[in-house]
């Protein structure tokens, strides 16, 4: 039994040091295949956090933000630089809270934009992470401890599509451009502004509604927001909570329930919430291809109405 137990350990010793050589020299030679997609755009906006060492204002959340802001509007009314962070659904609120913890400096402002408080504070899609992140190894520290397991386990898949894209590359490089890329353009790495923003046109919407619900809220996310307030508050910044984009039309859930929702916000966040849920709703028609997306002029109706909500906070600064 023993020589079989040393058996079965040394064949997984073996395994491990294949994996973790097949992954270094995948890393070191092979990785980043994803430059030209969505998600490569967190690139430029961690560059551009970084370099910023003056007090800013930061948009915390997924597709809802970076499909719904435009920050020189923001930036043009307070004058302060900001950079909008927002990028997928599928990394989850967790992934995108620790953007916030980047690069912090006093007289900083954080706005979260969630359009959910009921996370499991762990990566929904951790293949995605994966096409995200690539060998940015400074990136690395979005990944909570709660993923490192299912990241773990789909980094092979990760690495067997970037593989074939790197063989692409190896034929075609306008080949491989194209297959990392996804094809309608908003999607792309080129669809961003400076600040963050999608910019790529949006003058129509094409979204049709078929259902939508209220916030909901749990235990874990709002110990992790006040959590985060905590740690921003002790730097000298401020982090708020504002709305998000709420279609309005026959399937809008009634006010009192986004009212509820709020007023509960409120009661339990360490943090404000600036936001009325009802100065969020938008027509049908400025919801471009998600209930999250804006059309370009839905995104500017959507920061009047944040400059709006943020000078009570602005006046007391």
């Amino acid at each position: 039994m023993k020589k079989f137990i040393g058996n079965v350990l040394l064949f997984f010793g073996i395994m491990a040091v294949l994996l973790f050589s097949a992954a270094f020299l995948f890393f070191k030679f092979i990785a980043p295949q994803y430059e030209e997609g969505y998600n490569a755009s967190l690139l430029d906006k961690t560059e551009r956090l970084m370099n910023l060492q003056e007090p800013k204002i930061v948009l915390i959340g997924n597709s809802n933000v970076s499909f719904g802001f435009q920050s020189d509007l923001l930036e043009e009314a307070y004058g302060m630089p900001v950079v909008n962070m927002g990028l997928h659904g599928g990394l989850d609120n967790a992934f995108h809270e620790r953007m916030a913890k980047m690069n912090v400096t006093e007289g900083d402002i954080y706005v979260i934009c969630h359009h959910t408080f009921a996370d499991d504070g762990k990566i929904d899609d951790t293949e995605l992470a994966w096409i995200t992140l690539e060998n940015h190894t400074y990136l690395w520290k979005l990944i909570g401890k709660e993923d490192v397991t299912s990241m773990a386990m789909a980094l092979p898949s990760y690495m067997k599509k970037a593989g074939v894209i790197w063989g692409l590359g190896l034929l075609s490089q306008e080949t491989a451009k194209n297959y990392n890329a996804e094809t309608d353009a908003c999607y792309s790495r080129d669809a961003f502004n400076k600040y963050g923003d999608v910019v790529y046109p949006r003058e129509k919407g094409t979204f049709v509604f078929q259902e939508q619900s209220v916030p909901e809220i749990n235990d874990l996310c709002i110990q992790r927001l006040n959590e985060l307030n905590q740690y921003l508050t002790e730097r000298g910044a401020l982090m708020v909570v504002a709305g998000y984009p709420i279609g309005k039309g026959e399937f809008t859930p009634k006010e009192e329930d986004f009212v509820k929702v709020q007023e509960e916000l409120k009661e339990r966040l360490e943090c404000p919430m600036i936001s009325d849920y009802r100065d969020y709703y938008f027509d049908y028609k400025y919801f471009y291809n998600s209930f999250l997306h804006l059309t370009t002029e839905g995104a500017e109706i959507r920061t009047e109405q944040l400059i709006e909500d943020l000078k009570p906070v602005m006046e007391e600064r």
